[in-house]
């Protein structure tokens, strides 16, 4: 892959790095919260990681939501200014980065790190997914004539129609060359800013499902590679008037 271009006003918010595991049943919310331990230095603030599920039912009083269950299944610990959060759970862990974001080795660094000291708490058996979500805002100076001056896929309205839009929720599924692994784009708009700037979310969801052995270098050579499919959609997805705008 070619080296991508390195913005000085990058427009990411917010970088994931996800692995999910499978543990052993043995595993318990006590053995995870002792994480805490091991990162206690960068990363203080801890709190419950909740986990909700429930289902409609419909029946002649139209839907109604059946019980909730779920509760506690992990744990967020953050840095004191709140920019990286670690996530410390029963089905895996997940490192965010806030903006501002430096590059992906940093990035994947500290995630690499951490993701060591999990495994010595949790003992995983297997990881079954890796992923990578970059959500980006790109603030578009208003008036705009048409989104695709800055993002070539967006939403189309027909001819004959109002041309002018105040909200809209795009997502787009699509397989990668490697049947494992799939991305997913999701757009949507912010109100426009106190500075005539609207937010344009392009967030890239990119992920590989296949099984590895925990120890091996399998899971991280995935990430370098869904790191690189990551690039490929942002820079296939912006034109150049766009990069302006983070130059």
């Amino acid at each position: 892959m070619a080296e991508r271009e390195i913005f000085p006003k990058a427009p990411i918010t917010e970088a994931l790095l996800d692995i999910r595991v499978n543990l052993r049943n043995s595993v318990t919310l006590d053995q995870l919260v002792a994480f805490q331990d091991c990162v206690r230095d960068r990363y203080p603030n801890k709190r419950d990681r909740k986990l909700w599920k429930g289902s409609f039912e419909f029946g002649t009083d139209g839907p109604q939501l059946s019980d909730k269950i779920g509760g506690t299944d992990g744990y967020f610990f953050s840095s004191s200014d709140g920019r990286n959060i670690v996530q410390c759970r029963l089905d895996g862990f997940t490192f965010n980065r806030l903006k501002p974001y430096d590059r992906w080795e940093t990035f994947r660094d500290e995630a690499l790190r951490l993701w060591t000291l999990y495994k010595a708490v949790a003992q995983p058996t297997q990881i079954i997914r890796v992923a990578l979500r970059y959500i980006n805002r790109i603030e578009i100076p208003v008036p705009i004539r048409d989104f695709k001056d800055y993002v070539l896929t967006g939403p189309e309205i027909a001819p004959g129609l109002p041309q002018g839009l105040t909200g809209f929720f795009l997502q787009l599924r699509m397989p990668a060359t490697d049947p494992r692994t799939q991305m997913v784009v999701t757009e949507t708009i912010e109100p426009i800013t106190e500075t005539k700037r609207l937010p344009f979310i392009l967030d890239i969801d990119v992920f590989r499902e296949a099984a590895y052995e925990v120890d091996e270098p399998a899971p991280w050579n995935a990430l370098e590679e869904l790191h690189d499919l990551k690039n490929d959609v942002f820079f296939k997805s912006i034109t150049a008037k766009a990069r302006e705008l983070f130059r």
